[in-house]
């Protein structure tokens, strides 16, 4: 939602934009084949972590395209996004379908993932919080495009239409903006992310272990802020997120990502000029300890919160 003045003075950094991508999809590769040939399993693991925060550098600029302020072209922007989400891999049409109905549904009745309401099914609860919290919850993007370019009526009898399971899960609202989707398009951005990944995969000679050991760490590293940035936030569709506190240079990696407040009060606003909207006298916890208490598993909807 576009703001009175959001826009004034955020010119979209479309040059820096596409150098930080270019840089940090080089730094990707770097690590993928470090991670290959590298004799030491030290070296191994740190080229691995290296990767779980360039690649999200990746991410956040794939993020930013969603929203159309990655570059003021709408081809271009479109085209670098669709580059960006090969490295995740993913398809670009899906990730903004799925990205702005997120922020349709911020913390309404559809993503409330961090409380049990009433009627949940706690086993099923449980089993989503903490395939977030240790990556599992990455894998099913990659998975999910390849079965739609596939076999796209499969995911519309995962929908759970009209189901307390399709509710819970936010499947029923998420799968459903698919109907509306361009096919053709996903299946076109499926294949280039498979040929980014097999061309990677060739020029390198990217092991199996060292491919597995970079998208194991950055599913985690990814995962786990997707929802530290919301856990136990206001029910509010546009407040229900944190600005969190994190170390500068972790920060300046995310695009200033973790100012996920301020995005969700400013969606159009460029990653550049994110700390202008951060509000000062809103409480700001750090994602450290949000991500530990997040362990704790889910808690009881309180009585006394209501939805906005």
């Amino acid at each position: 939602m576009t703001t009175a003045g959001e826009g004034e003075g955020t010119p979209i950094p479309a040059a820096l934009n596409a150098v930080l991508l270019v840089c940090a999809m080089a730094a990707c590769a770097g690590c993928l084949w470090l991670a290959s040939h590298a004799e030491r399993l030290a070296i191994q693991v740190l080229a691995a972590v290296v990767f779980s925060f360039v690649n999200n550098t990746v991410f956040s600029l794939l993020h930013e395209a969603t929203h159309g302020v990655l570059h003021p072209v709408r081809r271009v922007n479109d085209t670098l996004g669709r580059v960006a989400a090969a490295f995740f891999p993913t398809s670009f049409t899906m990730q903004r379908a799925f990205h702005l109905n997120h922020h349709r549904h911020n913390r309404t009745h559809l993503e409330q993932f961090d409380y049990f309401r009433p009627g949940d099914n706690r086993f099923l609860k449980r089993a989503q919080w903490y395939s977030i919290l240790t990556g599992l919850y990455w894998l099913f993007v990659p998975v999910g495009a390849v079965v739609f370019a596939l076999v796209p009526g499969l995911l519309h009898r995962l929908r759970g239409t009209g189901t307390r399971y399709g509710e819970q899960t936010g499947a029923d609202a998420y799968l459903g903006r698919l109907e509306a989707a361009p096919g053709g398009a996903i299946r076109a951005e499926v294949l280039l992310a498979v040929c980014v990944q097999v061309g990677l995969v060739v020029a390198l000679d990217v092991s199996a272990t060292g491919w597995g050991l970079c998208y194991a760490a950055f599913a985690i590293n990814w995962s786990a802020l997707q929802y530290a940035d919301h856990a136990w936030s206001p029910l509010h569709v546009r407040d229900g997120a944190w600005d969190l506190r994190v170390a500068a240079p972790v920060r300046w990696l995310f695009l200033n990502y973790h100012y996920h407040r301020a995005h969700h009060r400013h969606p159009h606003v460029p990653w550049l000029y994110l700390g202008r909207y951060v509000d000062p006298e809103v409480a700001r916890p750090s994602f450290l300890r949000i991500w530990l208490s997040m362990w704790r598993g889910p808690r009881p909807l309180p009585a006394a919160v209501e939805e906005r």
